[in-house]
């Protein structure tokens, strides 16, 4: 989804493009920002966008995943509870953050209008975010923390749909406790506990 390739892209600028849609999307929504107007308020060319990005779909994606915390390090704490733990953690802070808060919601509605945004945001989110979730629970399985019946997906599903629930759909905060208790429900569902499959 990035743009043509060209000359050596100047990382500053990058970083000062992606800062300017984030701020630009919570202003204005997706459908409001335009290419031009990021381009404005990061004071560069237009053509420095199209350098990296080849549509907005794919510059407002990357501009999210500089807050979603899909390079962190997969975590290896040794045992699938403290792992899904962090996992979560990474969750709560991500959709936590207040840009996201504003922008993310409205995203996911225009997706579902927009295929493109819709490819994008699971280029640049869903897909990193589901693969550092998917070595986890591989690490999990080898040490026999993972059933062979869990529906993987489910367990994935949980992790991320539980604490966005929470945050976003109800406004409501995220304690440590009660992403102890996601957690504990996480690994009952990979452990296939009867009446929990």
């Amino acid at each position: 989804m990035t743009g043509a390739p060209g000359r050596p892209k100047d990382a500053r600028i990058t970083g000062v493009i992606l800062d300017a849609a984030l701020t630009e999307l919570a202003e204005n929504g997706f459908r409001g920002s335009s290419m031009d107007g990021i381009a404005r308020r990061a004071e560069v060319g237009k053509a420095a966008l199209y350098r990296r990005w080849k549509s907005k779909s794919a510059l407002v994606a990357a501009a999210m995943q500089t807050v979603s915390g899909t390079d962190a390090a997969v975590p290896n704490t040794g045992s699938l509870r403290g792992d899904v733990r962090e996992l979560l953690d990474g969750v709560a802070t991500w959709l936590g953050d207040h840009r996201t808060r504003r922008v993310y919601p409205d995203l996911l509605a225009e997706a579902q209008r927009d295929p493109a945004l819709a490819e994008a945001l699971m280029e640049y989110i869903g897909a990193p975010r589901r693969r550092r979730g998917h070595a986890v629970l591989e690490r999990a399985a080898a040490r026999g923390e993972v059933s062979p019946v869990a529906d993987r997906e489910l367990l994935l599903d949980a992790v991320g749909a539980l604490v966005f629930w929470r945050l976003i759909a109800l406004n409501r905060p995220v304690s440590a406790e009660h992403l102890d208790q996601i957690a504990d429900v996480v690994v009952l569902l990979a452990e296939g506990q009867p009446g929990i499959r």
